[in-house]
């Protein structure tokens, strides 16, 4: 049991971290292992993402406050949160987990203002996140910039080789 000044400190402690960050999505764990958390929490962390087991009671009471303030209804449970500026990779890693373990439930997130339903994390997890984004552009940009080049490049090495097959005829 927690005494009333730790339970005080858990709601303000929440309440930052739900404050500072831009989604949080939502899974139920019943039936995982501590080994199995372990893995999720620490790939979440390796991806700057805060994985907490919450208290449920607790957590309504931090998120009464915040604009999350709609997902209380989904505490119930066993109940882990995954609250971090990067949704797609948060909704990703639970995902992946989910896939490959019955026992997390992915139950609901909230972002860009909006409570999402489970499958609503699904789809945002088929996206790419912002790195892979950003790599799909810059080869988008730069294969025209290689084609272009290869234009440039190729009548004047074709001219090269014309004059040197002329200077070996004459």
């Amino acid at each position: 049991m927690m005494n009333k000044q730790k339970k005080i400190a858990y709601v303000e402690e929440m309440k930052k971290i739900f404050s500072s960050n831009e989604a949080v999505m939502i899974a139920h764990y019943q039936g995982l292992t501590v080994n199995e958390l372990d893995k999720i929490r620490n790939e979440m962390r390796e991806n700057g993402i805060f994985f907490k087991v919450t208290k449920n009671r607790i957590t309504k009471l931090a998120l009464k406050e915040t604009k999350y303030k709609d997902l209380d209804k989904f505490f119930s449970g066993p109940t882990a949160t995954a609250v971090s500026s990067d949704p797609i990779m948060s909704a990703k890693i639970l995902a992946k987990y989910a896939k490959s373990n019955s026992a997390l439930k992915i139950v609901a997130g909230y972002m860009d203002g909006k409570v999402l339903e489970a499958k609503d994390v699904a789809q945002i997890a088929t996206l790419p996140t912002l790195d892979e984004a950003r790599a799909k552009i810059v080869g988008i940009l730069s294969a025209p910039a290689q084609k272009i080049l290869s234009i440039l490049l190729a009548p004047g090495s074709k001219i090269a080789i014309l004059a040197h097959a002329k200077s070996k005829k004459g």
